[in-house]
Order: structure tokens, then C-alpha cells, then sequence
């Protein structure tokens, strides 16, 4: 972040006398390697642009993304070992695209799968394999063996008794014909005698529908429903596609999801009508994340961009000293993508970022130098010797900067956490390739475009109020800070961690909002746990111990698809297809449409209406009854026509599917489809189970309770919510590793640098303070720690410590001047305002990250905004204060 450059003090003679003689070799190294890259500034001019267009052209054909969450931890951790053998045992759960129907009718909903599949079906070379269980002729033959044996009687009892009704309709399938039946139900409601159907449901679903599309709408009814004695709600159907990946793409399956997306819109699927079909699924979601981080981190980028061309005019006042820096930043931009892609072969979710942190950090590099360059030429040095001069005085403030920075990045390199440790690789990498670009490619531009000599340098009188204010109270503000401290270490305790990655991804896409859709409903499909068994067998004993567990609602195994009792089972629904099926074989669903016999139809049923009340009925019907009678009132033949549209407009579909369930078999695990046997049973045997959470898991501690009653079954479980747990907790580590690699190393550097434990002590503190109001901030504004933000507090010690290491040594060289006596010499300099202006090229770029529409980058720009402005405050705030404590300097 901010890093003014310590240079020579007034008395110039005086501060070179005090160097040591390792700072004189260090300082004429730089300054001899400034005067090669002046003396030869075409030559390194041509060279950067030359080698810059060849890395662009290294990019155009190698750049890629890897958007797979998982892959952002280590490979080697027992969990991901369990996820890959998993995988290699069942290939065709992965990399595949979920197809999502919803719609209030269940028959419209079927029928929009029928036509999608079969449009599937007919183009597998860009769709691929697809798995639709129920769609399944098999499991559609025998699914009434799926009940248990008392909603099977019950079931049965209710068709048995609506056989007359529906054996009439199917005969004449018109309004006619409903309403005469319903007549005829209503008076031997009257007569005390049971009706066929529940004449209330009936007549409540019926005035639903006519009352919807007397207001316009498409309504039908659902005599699946009205039949099985289903409750209304949305029907859902899913349908599971494995599409051929083109990997040479960004978007390996960007050919099939493109092709649903226009059958969505050909077959009207698109919400407008009665079903609405949604694309999701691993290729989806990792597609989406990529759209949404391309967007966000483009988005990111640009103003970020704009903001340092907006503080570098503001701040170096010189249109060739801001082409120049800002040359020398795109050149090491474009360097260290290079790098990126050759190291690594490809970004991540994380590292994506790598580019607005370079733009941030790798400017201050050009900032600081070309100050100390305007500083030297106003002083009246010639071109050369100024560029000379600021790279050995310099030179040494720049490096530090840059070790600094990659301290703090490369400490995630030891951990587990491999998408945060590539962007350290990249990042703290990306310091020392901007160090490179602005010692050598900015003087050689400074050289070809020199700033006039001459003129005053702005002075620091701006800060005279807060070196008063602050060094002439010492002991008032340490209190402050003291307090600050004590209510921030109360409240930063409260910060937490979110483990759910789910949580990273932006809602507002189709294939996330699917996903916490389902995650939220009763059959959590996203959070369940996958256990392995040695075969089926076993897979049946393990899942009856799974099931008695009390954090697991259910079990999904091979057998799970073989019902019990089938024997039972199958003599009750062939008893009932004895008198059923004969009844169902004529007709056909046509029916009269004649308007005159449909409007005699409705006076006879609205005359009989008007006798249901609350003396004759029970309220339910009374009710209905009154609802149905005030909506035929005001029909006409047109209004009567449109309600039988929509009233029988699903009665053959319910009345196909009933025939074709009613001569069920018994069956086995070796009688079910292919396809549903390898999902549960690998080739060498081994069963897979699926196991459903009974709490809810976006709760981090019904995820560990879930995962460690599992365990305690099968060990070796696998899935989300073993990856969520086991995750979360190899980021913690991570954290703690890195941290504690940061800080130490900082420290070092500290000692090393200072070799006075006070200077140590007083650099650190406002960091420390810093941290702790992160912290806060973290808690206060609902900002959680998660994947992508955990790198804030190690990069705040490493980013934020150069800062104070100024300050600090610009106090020694003015006291070693003599002119900082009173403590306060560092703060008459124009130390404190680079520092501040620094630094507000670092906070404007990493906010624009919290502009990202991404929920994981976002939080990772809006927490390192926050770390860096707080670090600047305590910095600017408390560290004079303990200069001043020091020295004596209070006026208390």
C-alpha cells in the first residue's frame, strides 16, 4: 500500500555520513542499473514492448479459468481422495447439466419433459447422455408399488369408488357430462347417501380454475391430483444430462447449455407459460461463475484502472510522468499474467483477482519513484543523475515494499489452500516483476519523455495540525487507542467463518438460484453425503444403520428402486384393474361439445348448487358450492367453452397414466434399467448410497454434527457436506499457518531492518490494531470470513507494515539531520502525504473489487478496503503518537 521512499534529509552531508556500508552498495547497484537502463532506454523500450507482445500472444492461446470450487484445496486431502474415487467409480455423476420443470399442473409439467427429451433424445451429439428416472417406461409401469401398502388401499378405495364418474367422462369427456355427474354426486350428498368424489375438493378445484381464467389466465385442473388426493403446489420434474466438454473452450459445455436455452424459448419454456424450465447442474454452475467473475473482475479492473489515471494525474501533476508510470504498470500487468498461465496453467476463482491487486500495489511503485524523481529535478539535478540518484536512494524502499507485499502473498504457499496459495504465487511473484518494471522500464521512459527541471516541491503544511494534534498529545491518543483495543477485542470474537461455498456464488444466476432452491427444500438434494459399500448387500445393512441415525432424515440406495411387499402389492392393484381397466377401454376422452346441452349441464348443476348451505352441507361444501354457483352466473356460451377447455384439458393424460399403472410386476434389482443400476452399483460391485441430512446443513453446526455421525458409520463418507466441513476447516488452517508465517517473517524483516525492538514494537501496534478493527468491521457489517476474503489479515500485516517502516525511518533520518528533535521531522516532510496518497490508490483499487457481481470477490474488495483504510488510520493516527512518547515530545 502506501510507501513514501526515505530519501536524504536537509543536511545532506550529515545523513550520508551515518549509512552503512551495506546501504552504499545496495544504493549505487540501483543507481548503476538505472544508468544502463537510461543510457540504453530505446533498446529496454523496444525490448519490454517486444516481449510484452509476445506474452499477449502466450495468453490469446493458453489463458484459461478453472472454475471447479474444489479444486482450490489441496488434492491430497483425504476428503478430495474419497470425492475423485467416487467419481472414477461413477463417471456419470459428474460434469453434468441439471434441467429443471417446474409448473403448478404435474400433466403439463410431463408433457414438457415428453418434449424436451424426445428433442434431446434426437440430437445426442450436442446434448449427450441423459437420465430421466421418471420418464422411465419401467418405473411408470410399476410405480404404484413405490406406496406403501395402506396408501395403496386407500388409493384404490378412492378409485374404486370414482369408477362410475370417471368410467361416464372417459365415455363422453365434456363439460356436459362432469356437471351432470356432479349433479348427480351433489343429490346423493342431499339424499345422505356418499358421493363418488370429494365433492367439496372437487368443487373448490373447479371454481379455482374458472375463476383464473375468467381473469385471463391459462389455468387448468389436475385430475392427477383430484384423483391421487395430492395437495396443490409446484410439480417438479428433473432431468440430468452429461453433454460432450469441448475443453479447448472457456465454456466446455457452452454448446449444450446454449442449445437448451434455445429449446427453452422454441418450446415456450421459458416462465411465460404454464412450466418454466431452469438450467443447472456442475457444467452450469461452473459456466455461470466464470460469466459472473469475467464481468465482475472486468468491471473491477476498468474503474480500478480509472481511479489510479484519476490519482496519478492528481498527484504527479505531469501528463509525461503518468504515461510513463502508467506504461510501466501495464507492461509488469500484462508480465505477470504471463507468468500466471505459464506457472500455473490457469487461474482460479481467486487468483482471477491477481490483476486489480498488481494494478493497486504494482502503482505505488511508479508513484513513489516518480515523486522522488520531481523531487530531485526540482532540486536542480540534470535528467540523468535525478533518475540515478531516486533509484539509489530509492531503490532500497522499493525492494523492501516488494518483500514486504510477497511475504505476506507466498504465505499461503505451504498451506493446503491452493486457490489462495496460486494467487500468492502470482501475486507476491507479481511484486517483484513491478520492482523490475519500475527500476529499469520507467527510467528508460523517463529518459525518452523527461519532467522539466526547476520549480518548488509542494511541502507538507497540510500535516503541521496532525503532527500537533498528535505528537503534542501522546498520552491522550494512546488512551484512545487503548480504549479502541478493549472494545474491539470484545466484539471481534464474533467474527465467523462461512463454510458453505454455495454462499460465494451470486444468487441472481439461473443455475446458483436453482441450486439453493433445492437446497432448501425437504430433500436437501445438494447437501447429501455419498457412502460406499463393499456391494448391494451390504449397501442394505449400511443403510439401515445410516437410516437410525438421528441427524439423517433418509437413505437413497439400489434398493430404495425395489420396493417390499411387491407380492401384496401387485393383487391389489390387479384387484382393482379387474373393474377399472374394462370401464377405461371405451370412450377416449372426446366428448359432446354441443353449447346447448353444456348450458343445460350448467342451469341443472347451478340449481342444485343453490340448495348446498350450511343447513344441508357441511361448511366446506357450502362454501364451494357458493363459489362454484357465483362463477357460472356470469358465463356466457364463450365463458362455459373456455372453462371446459381448461377443466379437461389433462383428463386423458391422468386417465394414460392410470391404465398404464394398473398391471404392475414384480420386479428386482437385475429387472431395473441400466441406468439407474449404474448410478448406485459400479462395475466391480461396489453400491453407493445417498445420504439425506434431517437438519438443515446451511447451519455450520448441523454440518458437523451430520458429518460426525456419518464418520462414526463410514468413515470414508463423501459429498458436500463432508467437502463444506473438511473445507472450512483446511481454511482455518490455512489461515492460522499463513498467518503465523507472515507475522513471523514480518517480524524478522522488522528486526533485521530496525535492529531496535521499540522501532519493532511501534511499527506493529497499529498494525495489530488494524487486524482487530478488521475484525469488528467483520462482525459489525455482516461480512463473514469465507474462502475468498481469509487472505485480508495476513495481507494487511504485509501490505500495511511498509507504511509505518517509512514514517519510522524518515523519524531517523531527520533526527540524524538534527531536525527532528522534537519527533516531529518525519511528519514536517512529505512523508505522511505519500503515504495517505499512496494509499488511496491501493483502497480505490481493491473497492473496486467490492463492485464485482461476484458474492466471493466482492466480500474479498469490500474486507481488504476496509483492512487498508483501517491500517492507514492507525498508522497515520498512533504511530506518531509513539514517536512522540519516545522523545518526550507530549505537551500533556
Amino acid at each position: 500500500m502506501g510507501h513514501q521512499i526515505p530519501g536524504p534529509p536537509a543536511d545532506l552531508g550529515r545523513w550520508r555520513a551515518t549509512r552503512t556500508m551495506s546501504a552504499a552498495v545496495f544504493e549505487r547497484l540501483f543507481g548503476a542499473w538505472a544508468g544502463l537502463a537510461r543510457r540504453g532506454a530505446w533498446a529496454v523500450v523496444l525490448l519490454s514492448l517486444v516481449g510484452t507482445g509476445l506474452t499477449v500472444k502466450f495468453l490469446a492461446d493458453n489463458l484459461a479459468i478453472n472454475t471447479d470450487t474444489t479444486d482450490m484445496l489441496s488434492a491430497e486431502l483425504p476428503f478430495r481422495q474419497h470425492n475423485r474415487e467416487v467419481a472414477r467409480l461413477f463417471p456419470q455423476l459428474s460434469d453434468n447439466v441439471l434441467v429443471v420443470l417446474d409448473g403448478m399442473i404435474p400433466e403439463q409439467v410431463d408433457r414438457a419433459a415428453a418434449a424436451l427429451t424426445g428433442r434431446i433424445n434426437g440430437a445426442p451429439q450436442t446434448f449427450g447422455k441423459l437420465f430421466d428416472p421418471e420418464g422411465e417406461d419401467f418405473l411408470r409401469h410399476n410405480g404404484l408399488l413405490f406406496l406403501s401398502v395402506k396408501e395403496l388401499e386407500d388409493l384404490t378405495g378412492r378409485l374404486a369408488e370414482a369408477q362410475p364418474f370417471l368410467a361416464s367422462l372417459w365415455g363422453d369427456a365434456s363439460l356436459a357430462t362432469l356437471f351432470d355427474l356432479l349433479r348427480q354426486g351433489i343429490e346423493q350428498q342431499l339424499e345422505g347417501k356418499a358421493p363418488p368424489v370429494a365433492l367439496a375438493r372437487v368443487l373448490d378445484m373447479l371454481a379455482d380454475v374458472g375463476e383464473r381464467r375468467a381473469r385471463g389466465g391459462d389455468a387448468v385442473l389436475s385430475w392427477r391430483r383430484l384423483l391421487n388426493g395430492e395437495a396443490d403446489g409446484t410439480a417438479r420434474r428433473m432431468i440430468v444430462l452429461q453433454p460432450p466438454l469441448d475443453f479447448s473452450s472457456l465454456q466446455p459445455a457452452g454448446k449444450a447449455i446454449q442449445a437448451l436455452k434455445d429449446l427453452r424459448a422454441e418450446l415456450n419454456l421459458a416462465g411465460d407459460g404454464p412450466v418454466r424450465m431452469r438450467i443447472s447442474g456442475s457444467v452450469a454452475l461452473q459456466q455461470d461463475e466464470l460469466k459472473s467473475v469475467e464481468r465482475g473482475m472486468g468491471l473491477a479492473g476498468a474503474l480500478s484502472f480509472f481511479l489510479v489515471i484519476l490519482l496519478l494525474a492528481v498527484g504527479l501533476r505531469s501528463a509525461r510522468m503518468v504515461l510513463a508510470v502508467l506504461v510501466t504498470l501495464v507492461l509488469g500487468l500484462v508480465w505477470t499474467a504471463g507468468f500466471a498461465i505459464w506457472a500455473l496453467g490457469a487461474l482460479n476463482l481467486i487468483s482471477v483477482a491477481f490483476a486489480v491487486l498488481f494494478i493497486g500495489l504494482s502503482v505505488d511503485f511508479g508513484i513513489h519513484f516518480a515523486l522522488r524523481y520531481r523531487e530531485y529535478r526540482r532540486a536542480g539535478l540534470d535528467n540523468g543523475s535525478a533518475l540515478e540518484t531516486t533509484a539509489a536512494t530509492g531503490g532500497g524502499g522499493l525492494t523492501l515494499c516488494a518483500v514486504a507485499a510477497a511475504i505476506a502473498f507466498y504465505s499461503f504457499l505451504p498451506t493446503d489452500y491452493v486457490g489462495l496459495a496460486e494467487l500468492g504465487l502470482i501475486a507476491g511473484s507479481g511484486m517483484f516483476i513491478a520492482l523490475a518494471a519500475n527500476l529499469t522500464v520507467l527510467p528508460a521512459l523517463l529518459t525518452l519523455m523527461p519532467v522539466a527541471g526547476g520549480g518548488v516541491e509542494g511541502g507538507a503544511a497540510w500535516t503541521e495540525g496532525l503532527r500537533q494534534g498528535l505528537q503534542g498529545h501522546p498520552n491522550r491518543v494512546l488512551i484512545g487507542a487503548g480504549v479502541v483495543a478493549v472494545l474491539g477485542l470484545a466484539v471481534a470474537p464474533r467474527a465467523h467463518f462461512d463454510f458453505d461455498p454455495l454462499n460465494l456464488q451470486d444468487r441472481n444466476l439461473e443455475s446458483v438460484g436453482v441450486i439453493h432452491e433445492l437446497a432448501a427444500g425437504e430433500a436437501a438434494a445438494p447437501y447429501a453425503a455419498t457412502v460406499l459399500a463393499e456391494n448391494a448387500e451390504a449397501a442394505r445393512d449400511m443403510a439401515a444403520r445410516l437410516t437410525a441415525l438421528p441427524e439423517v432424515a433418509g437413505v437413497a440406495s439400489i434398493h430404495s428402486f425395489v420396493p417390499g411387499n411387491q407380492e401384496e402389492k401387485v393383487e391389489i392393484v390387479r384387484d382393482l384393474a379387474l373393474f377399472m381397466l374394462p370401464s377405461l377401454m371405451l370412450g377416449g376422452g372426446e366428448g359432446d361439445r354441443d353449447p346447448a346441452r353444456r348450458r343445460l349441464a350448467t342451469d341443472a348443476l347451478a340449481s342444485v348448487l343453490s340448495v348446498l348451505d350450511d343447513a344441508t352441507a357441511s361448511p366446506d361444501l357450502a362454501r364451494a358450492a357458493a363459489r362454484l354457483k357465483a362463477l357460472l352466473a356470469g358465463m356466457d356460451d364463450a365463458g362455459l367453452a373456455n372453462l371446459e377447455a381448461g377443466l379437461l384439458a389433462t383428463f386423458p393424460d391422468a386417465v394414460a397414466q392410470l391404465k398404464e399403472s394398473l398391471n404392475p410386476e414384480e420386479f428386482t434389482i437385475a429387472d431395473l434399467p441400466a441406468d439407474i443400476r449404474a448410478r448406485y452399483v459400479a462395475a466391480d460391485g461396489q453400491a453407493r448410497m445417498e445420504v439425506l441430512p434431517a437438519r438443515d446443513l446451511r447451519d455450520p453446526a448441523a454440518v458437523e454434527a451430520f458429518v460426525t455421525a456419518l464418520r462414526g458409520v463410514a468413515p470414508e463418507v463423501s459429498g458436500s457436506p463432508v467437502t463444506i466441513f473438511e473445507a472450512g476447516r483446511a481454511v482455518l488452517s490455512a489461515f492460522l499457518q499463513a498467518g503465523a508465517i507472515a507475522i513471523s517473517a514480518i517480524l524478522l524483516l522488522l528486526a533485521l531492518l530496525l535492529r531496535r525492538v521499540s522501532d519493532v514494537i511501534f511499527v506493529f501496534l497499529p498494525l495489530t490494531l488494524a487486524a482487530v478493527l478488521t475484525a469488528c468491521a467483520s462482525v459489525l457489517f455482516q461480512i463473514p470470513f469465507n474462502f475468498a476474503n481469509i487472505i485480508v489479515l495476513p495481507l494487511l500485516f504485509g501490505l500495511g507494515v511498509a507504511s509505518g517502516i517509512h514514517l519510522v525511518l524518515r523519524d531517523r533520518q531527520a533526527r540524524a539531520a538534527g531536525t527532528g528533535a522534537d519527533a516531529g521531522g518525519a511528519f514536517e516532510t512529505s512523508t505522511p502525504r505519500a503515504v495517505l496518497f499512496s494509499a488511496l490508490t491501493t483502497i480505490g483499487s481493491f473497492g473496486a473489487i467490492a463492485l464485482s457481481g461476484h458474492p466471493g470477490t466482492a466480500s474479498m474488495g469490500v474486507l481488504l478496503t476496509i483492512a487498508i483504510s483501517l491500517t492507514l488510520v492507525c498508522t497515520l493516527v498512533l504511530l506518531p503518537a509513539l514517536l512522540a512518547r519516545r522523545s518526550g515530545g507530549s505537551h500533556e
